[in-house]
């Protein structure tokens, strides 16, 4: 297998919509410290990753954008406003469902993060790959278990399929994975 079929491979396994599908569902369920935070981390999937990536698919499909990766860094900012909405309304049902504590604060690093990186986004491209990854593994590494320390090399995987694929160079991937940690752990410490 090629450098390059390996990393598009991480790039589309490892892609925000999947790690925050399966990192916040993890995280509902730690959060609730039962089963039953299943759905609360379906809904912040739902708000945080799989609306921003059906809109991103959806702009694709009319022509906007040539793929999900939306290179050019000009054109980024309606995702960032699509994601900034979709999490916000998704906080919004939390808090008045009454949703436990740390799913309820991953959104909302989640959207402190996205602000970051829009902000970053106005002047230098930065990764949004490598900021998801590391933000979901950092997350359930506070909240869940230090045990999810070693999932880290995932993040590395997605940085380096990123530069593999020269969407971003390596400072770019690396100011991602930092924003990431840095917006969930401030969050949770």
């Amino acid at each position: 297998m090629s450098t390059t079929t390996i990393a598009r491979t991480v790039t589309d396994v490892l892609q925000p919509r999947n790690a925050l599908l399966a990192g916040l569902t993890c995280l509902g369920v730690a959060a609730a410290g039962s089963w039953t935070g299943i759905g609360w981390g379906l809904l912040a999937a739902l708000c945080a990753g799989i609306i921003p990536a059906t809109y991103i698919e959806w702009e694709r499909k009319r022509g906007t954008w040539g793929d999900r990766h939306v290179v050019d860094r000009t054109k980024r900012a309606p995702i960032f406003f699509v994601i900034l909405g979709s999490i916000g309304f998704g906080t919004v049902v939390m808090v008045l469902g009454h949703a436990p504590r740390d799913i309820l604060v991953a959104m909302i690093a989640l959207w402190v993060m996205t602000v970051g990186l829009l902000g970053i986004n106005t002047a230098w491209k930065i990764s949004v790959d490598s900021a998801v990854a590391c933000a979901v593994v950092t997350m359930l590494a506070v909240v869940h278990s230090p045990w999810w320390i070693a999932a880290y090399p995932l993040v590395i995987a997605v940085c380096w399929s990123r530069v593999a694929l020269t969407y971003h160079s390596v400072a770019q991937t690396a100011a991602g994975a930092a924003l990431g940690a840095a917006t969930a752990s401030a969050w949770f410490c």
